[in-house]
């Protein structure tokens, strides 16, 4: 069985290298095939792309400092409505858009944010560390090539093609798919900018991509005592047809995939960078770790837990999910895949469940009630209605909704288990996730070593406001998105039963009925 186990291991290896090999040739055929927009000849594909991005360059940055007419104030006076006609009286040699289906959306959003500005550059050039403090925004990103990797000892003139997949966390929102340049330049005045244009135009009747990024990006002014400022463009066409009916009017106003939800979250991340490195902890507070060591292993598990949280929600087509059912608008979507070689994950097959459904409540008090250990009992099943304590945290930002806990079941039949939580919040999205863990391996995290080795399984949710009139104060609706991640098998060739799939769908259903039943007196 062991050398059974091993071949089926290895095949599978293979043949993820074979898909990463056989992806790495079609885009470098692509890169390889381009041809000039203008003449439609041949191209040399590293000049087309200097001159996209020098160009992209010139234009992010006329975005981020010009004001109206392009940028309109709206009539409340609280956000800022971008002039299309205006834009393209200003920018006349913009391409057109490549059909009907495809609508332009563009945001501008600047914030102070506490991290300095080499940090922040260098997290948005490495893709690995891009793509994980937008976790919630980023399902998939890789660098296809460097082109240049900028002057010796920073990203100044660094310039890569990327390919990358944007989300909003709930099934009912395709994703979107853009291939891409990323260009970084510090100008004289000592400003950092990183700007994206999509590379689609390139190629000769190119399939177009659901998403064209015009270019977006960001400009990072040094402040003072390691703080920044940064103003975010978000601009792109987009093919919308997806997009289910109740996430329509959220995907409008910006706060989906718009510049004001980048920048609260690069804000909620940089809080949550400065906490995992603070040593001044106070220790008078009972549960509160502070164990240096233990503090940054216990962080850097529950940011892994957030990362394949979200993954198993989207409506990505990438990940190594197979989906079984639930295409339909008010179904469970719930999906498969097989856990064989990750030692994050418990081995064999795993099923996620997800579905999401407004409700009228304001998200702050969905994400107060969800996250609170003394409410837990009232809609988490496996609590079977005993009272759950909370044994530790790490308070992680200004919010004291953002923090990473620690969580014990006093009746639960699983003594050996403990729960690991990280809620957060900002103004665009919150989140609570959590995962049962072994209390054993758990004690090794809280000592300093190494999480990965760690498996879990998150489930969560994931609260969005439904776009109505929702503003800083938290009124309106939310959208709220439930999902669960559960091994129905630990043998990873077993074959899935349908009786685990429903199983899996009536706690999804049980769930969100218990949540609608203990906040119905909210919406009264």
């Amino acid at each position: 069985m062991k050398t059974q186990l091993e071949l089926h291991e290895n095949t599978q290896l293979r043949n993820e290298n074979e898909k990463l090999r056989a992806d790495n040739m079609r885009y470098r055929e692509l890169l390889g095939s381009a041809s000039c927009p203008n003449c439609g000849g041949p191209t040399a594909i590293g000049e087309m792309i200097i001159e996209i991005a020098v160009a992209a360059m010139e234009e992010l940055i006329r975005m981020a400092k010009m004001g109206e007419p392009l940028w309109m104030t709206s009539l409340d006076g609280n956000t800022t409505v971008f002039n299309e006609d205006e834009y393209i009286r200003t920018f006349p040699h913009v391409a057109t858009k490549p059909n009907n289906h495809f609508k332009c959306e563009a945001s501008r959003e600047s914030a102070i944010v506490v991290m300095n500005h080499s940090n922040l550059v260098e997290i948005l050039m490495d893709v690995n560390q891009w793509s994980t403090v937008f976790s919630g925004i980023v399902s998939r990103a890789m660098t296809l090539e460097v082109l240049s990797t900028g002057v010796a000892g920073n990203y100044n003139g660094a310039l890569q093609v990327m390919i990358a997949e944007f989300q909003v966390p709930s099934p009912l929102v395709p994703t979107r798919e853009s291939y891409y340049v990323r260009y970084c330049k510090q100008h004289t005045d000592g400003t950092w900018a990183v700007v994206d244009e999509s590379l689609d135009t390139l190629r000769l009747n190119p399939a177009p991509r659901s998403c064209q990024r015009r270019p977006s990006g960001c400009l990072i002014q040094e402040m003072p005592n390691g703080y920044s400022r940064v103003t975010w463009v978000e601009h792109v066409d987009v093919d919308e047809r997806g997009v289910h009916n109740l996430y329509k009017q959220l995907v409008n106003s910006g706060n989906a995939f718009g510049a004001r939800r980048w920048v609260a979250t690069l804000d909620r991340q940089c809080e949550r960078l400065a906490s995992s490195l603070a040593s001044n902890i106070p220790t008078g507070d009972v549960g509160v770790i502070t164990n240096q060591e233990g503090r940054k292993s216990l962080l850097k598990l529950a940011e892994r837990m957030v990362i394949s949280f979200c993954a198993g929600v989207s409506a990505s087509t990438t990940h190594t999910w197979t989906t079984l059912s639930g295409i339909g608008a008010d179904d469970v979507r719930v999906m498969t895949r097989n856990n064989v070689d990750d030692p994050g994950r418990p081995p064999g097959i795993v099923l996620s469940a997800a579905t999401s459904f407004r409700l009228p409540v304001p998200p702050k008090r969905i994400f107060e009630f969800l996250r609170d250990e003394n409410s837990r009992n009232e809609w988490d099943i496996f609590s079977n209605g005993g009272i759950v304590q909370e044994m530790a945290h790490i308070a992680n930002g200004r919010d004291t909704g953002n923090c990473v806990s620690l969580l014990r079941s006093a009746n639960s039949s699983q003594s050996n288990m403990l729960i690991l939580q990280e809620s957060c919040t900002d103004k665009t999205a919150s989140f609570v996730i959590y995962a049962p863990v072994d209390i054993v391996a758990m004690n090794v995290v809280l000592i300093g070593s190494d999480p990965d080795y760690v498996a879990l399984l998150p489930s969560g949710f994931a609260i969005l406001p439904d776009g109505g009139g929702m503003g800083d104060s938290g009124s309106g609706g939310s959208l709220l998105t439930v999902a669960f991640q559960i091994l129905v098998d630990s043998c990873p060739t077993a074959k899935l039963s349908l009786r685990s799939v429903e199983t899996v769908t009536n706690l999804i259903a049980c769930t969100v009925e218990r949540i609608k039943a203990a906040l119905s007196s909210d919406t009264a």
